[in-house]
């Protein structure tokens, strides 16, 4: 935070200032009360299953020079002491008023059901090529965690890429009203939170909300290779410059002459008569949509696509991560999460990467998928059967359907293993994998698939 006083989080929040001095500075925003820091300004979180109220005393002993909580209890005279009517909304007025102090600084807004994280690191590396970038950190894209990442923006940055999950109707206009991007990125509309969000129909359109506080003159990139946001120009009221981009010729921006190596991916881009050649450390088509996506931000912030295309070939992506065995055989750890698209999508991962041996896909369940998760399971047993994967082992009760739904195949080539748990799934699979051999492992971060990996490659 940057010149932030007491008084001004007061004045943003609407608080009541207690005790202490109001010219206080304070230098960054703390939740979680084992990290605080002197001048840092706690904000205790009332969650399903803690109320860090309790935590209070214990922040003020390590430092809290500041602290705001939505009851009269403790008051201490040489600490700073701001009550609310509410910590969370108290937070993000705190996010909004940082914003409306930055409002110059140009943000580029990313949301989607999948591939987010990628989509914002890809788009922060291309505008790092020309201008000053600040990006999200970690996984901070909720109700809490964008105010948090808005209040630690300074003037010093020329451009901001911020990105925006939900999973609730009505999130989305609580996110974008504070963020208030120039920009905005729709990557997929899929059937992640679908449990809670219902259809997809309704998933599309909370997430086109975005539009409502995007700026005056705003552009929205849309993924024209999802099937529901090809026509979204069409029929949904979208008043503001739409730019489509993906691997379809119809898009604005997008890739052609696709080629997979064993360690990169290369494409040309294509815009207008413009042709790019671009090296990707990456894998997968989904990944080459993301990239032209950063691609055409970039471009279209006034960082040519030359420039912006030349730092692909080292980029480190966030999530998905090769892992080359010495000696051994190579892991693709895809275990932050899993919806039925990214599930597919990192299944043609496997199947286009170079392989001399096995490609043997590990795979867990799909979490929060509500009334139709078996169905969602069996349709990547489906899947599968039509791509060229040697072996399958699930983990999971709900992994067993994929295992149910290929079994009902009469091809004999179908070899798919079920395991209770991780450490015996790891020893079946030590025995089995030889040094040529590709291994996919993915599932939703729930199942600590992570772990499998860990011992894989401790092995």
């Amino acid at each position: 935070m940057e010149n932030i006083l007491v008084k001004d989080i007061v004045e943003m929040t609407g608080g009541v200032l207690l005790c202490g001095d109001e010219n206080t500075p304070v230098t960054d925003i703390c939740i979680n009360s084992k990290e605080i820091k002197e001048g840092d300004l706690f904000v205790p979180i009332i969650g399903e299953n803690v109320d860090a109220h309790r935590f209070i005393e214990s922040a003020l002993e390590t430092g809290a020079a500041t602290l705001t909580s939505e009851h009269d209890g403790i008051v201490v005279a040489d600490k700073p002491y701001i009550r609310v009517d509410n910590t969370l909304v108290a937070l993000q007025r705190i996010g909004m008023g940082i914003r409306k102090r930055l409002i110059d600084i140009p943000i580029v807004a990313v949301t989607g059901s999948v591939g987010k994280t990628t989509t914002r690191t890809m788009i922060a590396h291309a505008l790092a090529a020309g201008l000053k970038t600040y990006q999200t950190e970690k996984n901070f894209n909720s109700q809490i965690g964008v105010p948090i990442t808005l209040s630690r923006m300074n003037a010093s940055y020329e451009i901001a890429v911020l990105e925006l999950g939900i999973s609730e109707d009505g999130q989305m206009e609580i996110l974008s009203e504070m963020v208030c991007p120039d920009n905005a990125v729709v990557t997929t509309i899929g059937v992640a939170h679908i449990e809670f969000m219902k259809t997809r129909e309704n998933i599309r359109k909370q997430k086109l909300s975005i539009i409502h506080f995007m700026k005056e003159g705003g552009t929205l990139f849309l993924n024209g290779d999802d099937d529901m946001l090809q026509d979204a120009a069409k029929t949904e009221k979208l008043n503001c410059k739409i730019i489509y981009y993906g691997t379809e010729d119809w898009c604005d921006y997008y890739a052609k002459d696709i080629v997979y190596h064993e360690d990169h991916t290369t494409f040309t881009l294509v815009h207008g008569v413009q042709q790019v050649e671009v090296v990707l450390k990456a894998f997968g088509k989904h990944n080459v949509g993301n990239c032209v996506a950063a691609l055409a931000v970039a471009h279209e912030n006034g960082i040519s696509l030359e420039t912006a295309a030349a730092g692909f070939a080292s980029y480190e992506g966030p999530r998905q991560k090769v892992i080359r065995m010495d000696g051994k055989f190579t892991i693709i750890d895809d275990t932050y999460n899993a919806s039925p698209d990214s599930m597919k999508a990192s299944i043609n991962v496997l199947c286009d990467m170079p392989c001399d041996g096995k490609r043997v896909a590990v795979l867990g369940d799909m979490l929060e998928l509500g009334d139709g998760s078996e169905e969602y399971h069996r349709e990547i047993g489906r899947y599968l059967l039509s791509k060229p994967v040697d072996e399958v082992y699930v983990i999971g009760e709900l992994a067993d359907f994929i295992r149910d739904e290929m079994k009902k195949s009469e091809s004999e080539n179908v070899r798919v293993f079920s395991f209770s748990d991780r450490e015996e799934a790891a020893m079946s699979l030590m025995a089995i994998l030889q040094p040529e051999d590709v291994l996919l492992v993915k599932a939703s971060n729930g199942m600590k698939l992570t772990e499998l990996v860990d011992i894989l490659k401790t092995s």
